[in-house]
C-alpha cells in the first residue's frame, strides 16, 4: 500500500502560539495546495482527515475525506492558543520528558500517539487499498511515520513535516519503505 501523510497547509496563527486542538484557519489557499499536491499523488486513493479545519479544508479539496477525531494534533490544555512565551517555565518540564508530559488539560505526546495508532491499526486491520492519503498534522503524522519506520518513539521528533507537503511511504509485507518526504 501506498501511504501518503500531508500536513496542513500554513496555519492561521501568530508565531509561537500554542495551537494543537485549537482550530485555527490556514494562511494559503487550500485550493493551490491541492493543486501543487494532486500530480503527486496516485489517480485513486482512500482519503483520511482531522477534523480540524487547517486539515479538512485542504482533504476536502482532494476528494471526500474520511474524517477521524483521532488524527488531531495533540491536545495542549490550557496552553491552547497562548503565547509559548506566556507559559514560561513550563515548557522546560516538557523539554525534560516530551513523550510523557501533559500540559494542565491536555494530553501528553504517549497519550496522542496511542490513538494515532489505534487508527493505524485499524487501517492496516481492513481490507487492502492500493493507496491511502492523510491529510493531518506533524505530530500525528510523526506518530504514524516514525512508527511504520521502526524508530523508537523519542527519536520521532526529528521528523519535520513540513506544511502542505507530503511524504510517501510503501508499506509491505516485510516493512515500510521511505520513498520520499516532504514534497
Amino acid at each position: 500500500m501506498e501511504l501518503h501523510l500531508i500536513r496542513h497547509p500554513r496555519p492561521d496563527v501568530a508565531p509561537g502560539t500554542c495551537y494543537g486542538h485549537h482550530d485555527v484557519g490556514i494562511a494559503e489557499s487550500a485550493v493551490e495546495v491541492a493543486a501543487r499536491l494532486r500530480p503527486l499523488l496516485p489517480a485513486g486513493f482512500a482519503l483520511h482527515a482531522s477534523p480540524l479545519t487547517r486539515a479538512r479544508l485542504l482533504a476536502e479539496e482532494l476528494g471526500e475525506p474520511r474524517l477521524d477525531e483521532r488524527l488531531k494534533e495533540m491536545h495542549f490544555g490550557e496552553w491552547e492558543g497562548r503565547p509559548f512565551a506566556d507559559i514560561g517555565a513550563a515548557i522546560d518540564a516538557w523539554a525534560t520528558d516530551p513523550m510523557g508530559f501533559r500540559a494542565p488539560g491536555g494530553e501528553s505526546a504517549r497519550q496522542m500517539s496511542e490513538r494515532v495508532l489505534h487508527w493505524l491499526d485499524e487501517l492496516r486491520a481492513a481490507p487492502p487499498v492500493e493507496a491511502v492519503v492523510v491529510v493531518a498534522h506533524g505530530g500525528p503524522l510523526r506518530v504514524i511515520a516514525g512508527h511504520l519506520l521502526g524508530l523508537p518513539p523519542d527519536r520521532w521528533l526529528g521528523l519535520d513535516f513540513g506544511c502542505g507537503q507530503v511524504t510517501r511511504l510503501d508499506l509491505e509485507p516485510w516493512g515500510t519503505v521511505l520513498k520520499w518526504f516532504n514534497r
